[in-house]
């Protein structure tokens, strides 16, 4: 049996254009002899679907769709599609996270997702009710086991802890499933794939038996899916993969007990080389599906906004980024001609709008109400509220996007200026630590080396007063971003952290300063997700609390 692994970027909320990407997909196997097409997780309505689940209406349409599609596939292949699914009954959650086969024209047997996350960005338990009974598919004389998504992430050979009691995939193995398939929505993070692949493989070993995974590819809001749905054979022997951060279509061969070889994509595992990718299909995808077709950004002479105009050049086309170079009279002669330079190299569009006369004017008018007030951070976040302003006026009038520039370690600790710098439609590197910034540049700049070197090399700094380095206002990067790590992706606490050897006066200071921040955080444009844990749907810490 030919089974076709359809990978497509479906939109959040698009029905009938994520129909149409589904159609055209199950057209294309149709003419390549598939017996069986495979959709991604809920795919006719583009995971994540959030709180749209909540609407009878776009239940409603979703049927309607699924019953046209059947209709107008009536003379193709079986059509196994992820969708959601009214709950009948009156107990329980009001849907089930599913996947309906369409065949002969007609919306047929279905199947449900067992496992429902509610961790990290996932709250499925909000919306949908678990699967109860054997999820198999009986087809062309073959058994095969449906699971969706995070049914296939909790075997217990795999893991040291589970997060849940049941395992689905078991349940299919002794229900007498020959083969599992799974459909997924399963987001990015750096280095995930080859976990993936090691699990899957992993599974297949155990219960001996093949097993097929698709996922979906595409940015939706702030999480990024990279695709690479893929194969496994009974051994465990991963034997075809689709392409990484695009869309595919992957036929697999199944057997009696085995998948015949088939293609298997070339990819780069690289961490920095899986970041590059996921950002430039996070930000491409994120302006083409809010309809904007140019983006802009500040251009400060410093790394952070020199690798988010790269990544904006690839993403969007260098002819369709525009870098806003406000100069104050703290900025040095070097920022201004890394930042021309940078442009010149990365072929991308500049203005240039100084801003030391509108400094003076605010000078003016609040000299009365700050007299007897020394000099502080007030008047740094001004300057980063004039560039702010002047940021949205020109986002306001051209139709562009504006892109944040700030990285992971500044919006930990609140290094960063409300209704500033922060302004913006899309933080494209916050949640890269700074670190992992530099490594990704000069990751690029073996490519292309369109980042000039003294922008690699020189003391990081937000010039926003005479001679200043962020070093003045923080611990070295190279430690920062190594306490930041333990706390806010490992969760540690500080008493963890210090037991490790950091000092403890830098450790609380660090700490103090992330709890601080959560108020600038809430308020903050949305996160493209490439770690484990971002500043995003996934971090729900109060802004109010005591520790």
């Amino acid at each position: 049996m030919r089974i076709a692994l359809l990978q497509t970027n479906p939109t959040a909320g698009d029905i009938a254009g994520n129909s149409a990407l589904i159609v055209q997909g199950t057209r294309r196997a149709q003419a390549q002899g598939a017996d069986l097409v495979v959709t991604s997780e809920l795919a006719l309505m583009g995971y994540l679907p959030r709180d749209l689940l909540m609407s009878r209406g776009f239940i409603h349409r979703s049927g309607l769709e699924l019953r046209r599609m059947a209709s107008e596939l009536a003379d193709g292949p079986p059509l196994l599609v992820g969708v959601a699914t009214p709950n009948p009954s009156e107990m329980g959650r009001p849907l089930f996270n599913s996947a309906v086969l369409l065949r002969d024209g007609e919306p047929g047997p279905t199947f449900h997702k067992t496992l429902l996350p509610t961790y990290d960005v996932f709250d499925e338990d909000r919306y949908f009710e678990p699967a109860h009974g054997l999820q198999i598919l009986e087809l062309n004389g073959c058994r095969l086991g449906i699971s969706i998504c995070e049914d296939v992430w909790n075997d217990r050979d795999f893991w040291k802890r589970r997060r849940y009691h049941e395992d689905p995939i078991e349940v299919l193995v002794k229900g007498g499933a020959e083969a599992i398939i799974n459909l997924s929505a399963s987001p990015f993070t750096v280095s995930k794939q080859t976990l993936r692949e090691d699990m899957l493989g992993h599974m297949a070993q155990k219960y001996h038996l093949p097993l097929l995974y698709v996922n979906q590819v595409g940015g939706n809001d702030d999480l990024i899916f990279d695709g690479r749905s893929a194969a496994f054979n009974a051994d465990g022997t991963l034997v075809a993969r689709a392409k990484g951060f695009d869309e595919d279509l992957l036929l697999v061969d199944l057997a009696a007990d085995a998948c015949a070889p088939g293609p298997i994509a070339a990819d780069d595992f690289e961490p920095e080389a899986e970041i590059w990718n996921a950002l430039v299909l996070g930000v491409r995808d994120y302006a083409r599906k809010t309809r904007f077709r140019t983006v802009l950004l500040g251009l400060s002479g410093g790394i952070d906004s020199a690798l988010t105009a790269a990544i904006a050049a690839d993403a969007m086309g260098p002819e369709n980024v525009l870098g806003v170079m406000m100069p104050s009279r703290y900025s040095s002669r070097g920022s201004v001609d890394d930042s021309v330079e940078l442009a010149r190299n990365l072929g991308i569009r500049t203005l240039a709008l100084p801003i030391s006369g509108i400094m003076e004017t605010y000078e003016c008018v609040l000299a009365d109400a700050f007299r007897g007030y020394a000099p502080d951070v007030t008047e740094e976040n001004i300057q980063s509220r004039i560039r702010g302003n002047l940021l949205m006026a020109l986002s306001n009038k051209y139709g562009s996007l504006l892109l944040t520039t700030g990285n992971k370690s500044e919006m930990s600790v609140g290094y960063c200026t409300l209704y500033g710098d922060m302004n913006g439609g899309l933080a494209v590197i916050a949640d890269l630590p700074k670190m992992m910034v530099y490594r990704v540049s000069r990751w690029r700049n073996q490519r292309k080396p369109d980042i000039p070197e003294s922008t690699l090399t020189k003391a990081p700094s937000a010039e926003l007063r005479p001679d200043q380095t962020d070093q003045d206002s923080l611990p070295p990067y190279e430690l920062l971003d190594q306490i930041l790590e333990l706390h806010v992706e490992q969760s540690q606490s500080a008493e963890e952290i210090i037991a490790q050897g950091f000092d403890e006066a830098t450790v609380r200071r660090v700490l103090r300063l992330v709890r601080m921040a959560e108020f600038k955080r809430k308020q903050a444009a949305p996160v493209l997700k490439v770690t484990s844990r971002a500043f995003g749907t996934g971090w729900r810490m109060p802004i109010v609390r005591q520790e």
